[in-house]
């Protein structure tokens, strides 16, 4: 991944490099599989990832289909907390309960906490 784009910001080219020192440790099986977040301006995505296999067993997101009234009236914070518990309902529907988290090179605060924390709440063990 070539991290000196110049389309990228200082603090997106800062990130990417704490993701790859991330990505090093953090590693999915299908035991755990690895529970990755990513944001963007408007959005939050969760995905629970096997790595071994390459692929997603389950996700959620503020743009899950169906569920973009349901986002409309929350805050972000509110919102990212209702993803959280969305991946873990999907994560039990696959018997999954145990994950590795990945914060995806995001300080672990506000939006992507909530993630992890409704995810806890709803049964999600990490």
């Amino acid at each position: 991944m070539a991290l000196q784009r110049k389309s990228l910001g200082e603090k997106e080219v800062s990130r990417l490099k704490r993701k790859r020192r991330i990505r090093s440790t953090v590693f999915g099986t299908a035991e755990r599989p690895r529970l990755t977040v990513f944001k963007s301006g408007k959005h939050i995505y969760a995905q629970v990832i096997n790595d071994l296999d390459a692929k997603t067993l389950a996700s959620a997101s503020t743009m899950h289909k169906g569920g973009r009234d349901m986002f409309k009236d929350l805050k972000p914070i509110d919102a990212a907390k209702k993803v959280g518990e969305m991946v873990a309902k999907a994560c039990k529907e696959h018997k999954i309960d145990k994950v590795v988290f990945d914060r995806n090179g995001y300080i672990y605060h506000g939006r992507v906490k909530n993630v992890a924390d409704g995810a806890r709440e709803a049964g999600l063990s990490f």
